[in-house]
């Protein structure tokens, strides 16, 4: 896939997801990345004038790794100081946005059971935080 961006988004998923899990981990950490509203495009018009969000300006590319891999990765992007957000294994079994922050909260962060985490920043240093994982199939 070729590009024009400078930039990277990507959002690193455990393989070990239900296909629901999968869906609901990527779209909670696109928000995360999304609340850099420089990312965002122009809000959408149809041809009757029905107005639609905006949308990131770039793709967003979805890849998926072990458990292993995802800790790896995650320490690599906090090393080098790239924008973050991260699922932990307990947001499944919390109900809203203060208790989420809780759970996160609670553990120190190499001992977050991450499920997925989403990252920005300059193509090749997502590259090298996503190395060894693969894109989502």
């Amino acid at each position: 896939m070729c590009s024009k961006f400078d930039t990277k988004i990507a959002v690193l998923l455990r393989e070990d997801l239900e296909p629901w899990q999968r869906l609901n981990v990527c779209a909670f950490l696109s928000s995360g990345i999304a609340a850099n509203a420089e990312l965002l495009g122009a809000p959408y018009a149809d041809a009757d004038g029905t107005q639609y969000l905006p949308m990131f300006r770039q793709p967003v590319l979805v890849f998926e790794g072990d458990k292993e891999l995802m800790g790896t990765a995650h320490a690599r992007a906090l090393r080098r100081g790239l924008p973050t957000a991260v699922f932990t294994a307990d947001l499944f079994h919390t109900g809203n946005d203060t208790d989420n922050r809780a759970a996160v909260a609670a553990l120190p962060g190499a001992e977050l059971d991450l499920v997925g985490f989403a990252v920005h920043g300059p193509r090749n240093g997502v590259d090298k935080v996503l190395k060894g994982a693969s894109l989502h199939r």
